[in-house]
C-alpha cells in the first residue's frame, strides 16, 4: 500500500509548470506565516490613530541628489482638502532610513521565543516615522503586518478542515461501500441531507446557532467545524462509490477468506486504493474552507477584530467609497486570489501526475 506519491508521479507533477509554481507561491506563503513576528514589522494590533489611512510608503534610493542605499523613507503629515479628506505631504527634511534587523515590537516568536528585531524596520524609529509597506487602515495599524499574521488564519484553516472531512468521508463512504444494503442506503440519505441545502447559506445556518461574542480562538474551531459539516458528504459519496468498486476485487475476496475483520479490510484494503483521488480532492478542497472563512469573516460573523484574518481585512472594502479613496484595502484580496489559484494549480498537477492513463 503505498499512502504517497512514487517518484514516477514526482515527476510529471514537476514536468507541470503552473503546479511547481503554485507550490512554489504556497511555499514562500506559508514560509512567511510560520515566522510571522519576525517578518512583521509591527503587531497586528500596534495602531496610530493619527495615520489613518497612511497611504503606502515610497521607498526612496536618491536622497538630496544622492543614492541612498539603504532606502530612506519621510514621514509624513496630513492636512485637509476641500472636502474634509485627509491628504498627506512627506516631510523630506527627516529622512529615516530603512534597515534589516531592526529594533521593534517585543513579540515572541512560535508564540515562546522572545524577540525584538524584525526583518525589516526604521532605524531609531520616532515617534511619527513608521513604514507602511501596503499602507494602513483605519486605526493606523499597519496593513502588511496584520495580512501577515492574518496568513495563521487563511492558510491553516484549510488543512484541519480538510482533515476532519477525510476522517468522517472515509469511515461513512467507506462503510457505506463496503457493507451495502440498508446501512449504505440510511448514510447516503444522511449525506444528502446536507447535499440538498446551498453550501452557503448551511453555513450561515449553522454559525447563526452560536452566540456572536466568541473569542476568536472559539470562532476559528466553530468555523473548522462548519466546513467540514458542509464538505464531508460530497467526499463520502465519491469514496462510497470506489469502495464498492473495490470491494469486488480478488484481493478483498482473498482477505475475506483468510479471516480478516471487517475493519482491517475496510482500514488496510480499500482505503488506501482511494488515496490517490483523496489526496488530489483534499488539496482542491483547501481553497473552498479559505473562501468559506473569509465570507463568514467579511460579514462580521468570523475571525474578530483586533485579530485579523483576511476575510476581516477586506469587511472595509466592502464600502465602495473607502475603496476609491483608499484602494490598498483591497491587497487582502489579492493574497486570497494568489492562495487559491496556486491550491488549484497544485490539484491539477497531482491530479494529471497520479492519473495512470496519462
Amino acid at each position: 500500500m503505498k499512502f504517497f506519491i512514487d517518484k514516477r508521479s514526482q515527476r510529471k507533477f514537476f514536468r507541470h509548470p503552473l503546479a511547481v509554481i503554485g507550490l512554489v507561491t504556497l511555499c514562500v506563503l506559508y514560509f512567511v506565516m510560520i515566522f510571522a513576528e519576525f517578518i512583521a514589522p509591527y503587531h497586528y494590533d500596534n495602531s496610530d490613530r493619527g495615520k489613518s489611512y497612511q497611504p503606502p510608503s515610497k521607498l526612496h534610493f536618491v536622497h538630496d541628489g544622492r543614492f541612498a542605499f539603504p532606502p530612506v523613507v519621510y514621514p509624513k503629515s496630513y492636512t485637509f482638502n476641500e472636502v474634509f479628506e485627509r491628504v498627506y505631504i512627506e516631510d523630506k527634511s527627516r529622512p529615516s532610513k530603512v534597515t534589516l534587523f531592526a529594533k521593534g515590537d517585543k513579540v515572541k516568536l512560535f508564540g515562546f521565543i522572545p524577540i525584538e528585531r524584525h526583518l525589516f524596520g526604521i532605524k531609531g524609529e520616532s515617534q511619527d516615522t513608521r513604514i507602511y509597506l501596503l499602507g494602513a487602515d483605519a486605526m493606523g495599524r499597519d496593513l502588511f503586518s496584520r495580512i501577515v499574521y492574518g496568513s495563521r488564519v487563511s492558510l491553516t484553516i484549510g488543512f484541519f478542515g480538510v482533515f476532519i472531512t477525510c476522517l468522517l468521508g472515509f469511515l461513512i463512504g467507506g462503510a457505506a461501500g463496503y457493507f451495502g444494503g440498508k446501512l449504505d442506503w440510511l448514510l447516503m440519505r444522511f449525506a444528502e441531507c446536507f447535499m440538498l441545502v446551498p453550501s452557503f447559506f448551511l453555513m450561515l445556518a449553522l454559525r447563526s446557532a452560536f452566540p456572536i461574542n466568541l473569542s476568536s480562538v472559539q470562532i476559528y474551531f466553530l468555523i473548522v467545524v462548519i466546513m467540514s459539516l458542509i464538505g464531508w458528504a460530497g467526499f463520502a459519496r465519491v469514496i462510497r462509490g470506489m469502495s464498492l468498486s473495490i470491494g469486488q476485487r480478488d484481493f478483498v475476496t482473498a482477505a475475506k477468506a483468510s479471516g480478516a475483520g471487517h475493519l482491517r479490510i475496510i482500514t488496510r484494503h480499500i482505503l488506501p486504493q482511494t488515496m490517490s483521488y483523496a489526496i488530489v480532492s483534499m488539496t482542491l478542497s483547501i481553497p473552498s474552507y479559505i473562501l468559506g472563512e473569509s465570507a463568514l469573516s467579511l460579514i462580521g460573523l468570523g475571525i474578530q477584530d483586533p485579530h485579523a484574518s483576511w476575510g476581516n481585512l477586506l469587511s472595509t472594502a466592502m464600502n465602495l467609497s473607502q475603496i476609491q479613496l483608499h484602494p490598498w484595502i483591497l491587497l487582502p484580496g489579492i493574497f486570497i486570489f494568489l492562495t487559491v489559484i496556486a491550491f488549484n494549480f497544485v490539484g491539477d498537477g497531482l491530479r494529471d501526475a497520479l492519473d495512470p492513463n496519462r
